[in-house]
């Protein structure tokens, strides 16, 4: 059996270290429940790197493994993007953000124009 390379103890444990800090619930948080009965469940994107190296210095000598220098890294970022709102016999995307607003206003749009006809507004 074919000793392991001390860069690969590096990267598993680069590896088990993200596993530990990432599952399901870091991107589709929790449920919350509002007072009407409506289920808001927070919705979010998840960007890693990840990173390692290393190096044998000097040469192998016989029954010697040669000394090995090196290094692993991970990064993480967590951006909250949305909530998805269920109840009321519907469900809903609301984004969180800039463009947010516009999208609000898009949604809204349909309930309007079926309230201005309803009224028959004729715009004059």
């Amino acid at each position: 059996m074919q000793e392991r390379h001390p860069v690969e103890g590096l990267m598993d444990s680069a590896m088990q270290s993200l596993k530990e800090m990432i599952d399901v619930n870091t991107i589709l948080g929790d449920p919350v429940e509002a007072i009407d009965g409506s289920l808001i469940i927070p919705v979010s994107r998840v960007f890693m790197g990840f990173a390692a190296g290393g190096s044998e210095f000097g040469e192998a000598k016989e029954n010697v493994d040669s000394p090995f220098g090196g290094g692993s890294g991970a990064g993480i970022s967590i951006k909250p993007v949305a909530f998805l709102v269920v109840g009321q016999g519907k469900v809903r995307l609301l984004p969180v953000g800039s463009e947010a607003f516009i999208d609000r206003v898009i949604d809204l749009l349909p309930p309007l124009i079926d309230q201005m006809k309803a009224n028959n507004y004729t715009g004059s």
